[in-house]
């Protein structure tokens, strides 16, 4: 079973109001889930925690908040910073589902994904509704992308 870590990126959530960590953590619960973090916005929080997690081994990070235009948010800077290999398609394929839910407004997402070495990162919206759309996302694509970075054989796609 694929095991995987969950952090929140934010200034103001606590274990009592991370709505997007919990709705997050749901939607990814076919996995082996680690213990949930808490970050702030703040990239060297954040580098530390990917750092860790990627160093532990898991398979992948899947982050929620600071993906927004605000001048806080700079999970998606950090994570830019800290992969290998970005995964570009992540961030458009949540667009477009996101503007099935939400408009417009999905162009103000800057969700992104990329390889750290062995270990998919993923970051998505604070919003529990973005983060459970982005938990769906990343149940779609983990399982083959995880074969594919392992050097697995896998079916190809008629």
């Amino acid at each position: 079973m694929l095991r995987v870590a969950t952090v929140t990126v934010s200034d103001t959530r606590h274990e009592g109001n991370d709505r997007s960590g919990a709705a997050l953590r749901a939607g990814l619960g076919a996995f082996s889930l680690t213990p949930h973090r808490l970050v702030t916005d703040d990239p060297d929080r954040i580098r530390e925690a990917l750092g860790l997690l990627v160093d532990e081994g898991h398979d992948a990070v899947v982050l929620t908040g600071g993906t927004g235009i605000a001048p806080r948010d700079v999970t998606v800077e950090t994570l830019t910073a800290f992969v290998d290999r970005p995964l570009d398609g992540f961030g458009e394929a949540f667009r477009r589902i996101s503007w099935d839910a939400i408009g417009p407004r999905a162009l103000l997402s800057r969700a992104t994904a990329g390889v750290r070495g062995k270990t998919l990162i993923f970051a998505v919206p604070g919003s529990p509704r973005a983060a459970a759309l982005g938990a769906r996302l990343v149940c779609d694509l983990l399982p083959h992308a995880h074969e594919v970075l392992a050097g697995q054989p896998h079916a190809e796609v008629p």
